[in-house]
Formats: structure tokens, sequence, C-alpha cells
């Protein structure tokens, strides 16, 4: 059924011929367009390392009611060409006042607080992600690389930006140990359930 629902789905994925080649993420891609388009959305794509247009991509979150962003953890987070895509992206959106208006605080209204200026309420916004780590790292104290901390936290840096935005963060999906799991197609077959779950549709 027709609903006129629009998703982005941006690829961060960075080549390191011999190593990584991004057929992983590419999955996932797909899986998530196959599940939107099946669900009537129309899907907007951005795969980062073919290039982009900053004042572009501001447009596709414009119309997107939700962007998901696909990674794979490089070194604790997304790879450096996502922060250039991000500062950008939104320094385009923060001069067109598309996306926010400055941080929220006003001179007139003291009760405003740091990071009220987002424009993109009702919004949402996603990572699914791929991850050498094993899924017992996180929220695990005993691990000294992660000292108790689960994905939401390190995913903080990434998610600020939208929140500050003001998109509402739904739950990630993530897919651990890739080098040495035999799980991932599994992983790949809940995938679409997942997006049902925590986007109730």
């Amino acid at each position: 059924m027709e609903n006129n629902k629009k998703v982005l789905l941006i690829n961060t994925h960075l080549t390191y011929a011999g190593w990584t080649e991004g057929t992983l993420n590419n999955s996932f891609i797909q899986k998530a367009k196959d599940f939107f388009e099946t669900k009537g959305f129309e899907v907007l794509e951005t795969k980062i390392e073919d290039g982009y247009n900053a004042d572009e991509e501001v447009e596709k979150h414009f119309e997107a009611d939700i962007v998901i962003l696909q990674t794979p953890v490089n070194w604790f987070g997304a790879p450096w060409i996502y922060k250039k895509y991000v500062d950008e992206v939104f320094n385009s959106g923060f001069a067109s006042k598309k996306l926010l208006l400055g941080d929220g605080r006003t001179r007139e209204d003291t009760t405003k607080q740091y990071g009220s200026g987002g424009l993109m309420q009702g919004k949402r916004f996603m990572i699914c992600a791929t991850w050498n780590a094993p899924a017992e790292s996180f929220d695990n104290p005993a691990n000294k690389t992660f000292e108790g901390k689960g994905v939401t936290d390190i995913y903080l840096p990434i998610t600020s930006n939208y929140r500050f935005s003001g998109y509402d963060i739904v739950d990630s999906y993530n897919c651990f140990d890739i080098f040495r799991s035999s799980d991932i197609a599994k992983d790949l077959e809940k995938y679409p359930v997942h997006l049902a779950e925590v986007l109730g549709i």
C-alpha cells in the first residue's frame, strides 16, 4: 500500500582493498531497501564513498521520514569519511536553516536548553552497524575495553548530531564478531524483523 513515506539509507563504508570490500554492509543496505519498498516507502540512497553534494543531502534529510546509517565500526566509530559528511551536510543544514535553528538557546528565553533548536521533530534515526567485537564485550563491567558501556554509549558522537537536530533515536541493529561468527546469515535474516519492531511499520 502506498503511503508516500520516504527513507534515507546512508552507506558509510570505506573500501580498503584486500581487507574490507563492503559486501556485508551492502547486504544490509539491500535488506533494508527491500523491506521499505515492500512497505510502500520511496527509498533515497547515499553511498558516501561515491561522492555527494552537501546541499542535496540536506534535501534528502528534509524529505525523509526515517534516516538509517549503515556503517562498519572502524576503530570504535564510523569511517572518517562519515565525519566529513556530517560536518559538510549539517553545516549546510544549519546555514540554510532547514535542519536546525542554532542550538536552541535565546537571550529572550533563558529556559530554552542547548540542543533545542532542531527542526526535524517527528523524524527518526537509526544505526545498523557491523562489528568485529563480540556481543559479550558490551554492557559487561569485566570487559576492559568498554568498561560496562553498551553500543548506545559508543554511538553517542553519531546520534547526538541527529538528536540535536530534533530526530528521535530508535534502537540500533548490530552484527557482531563478523570475522569469526557463523551467524551473519541469521543477523541478515532478522534485520527486517528489527526494522518492523522499532519503527512500528
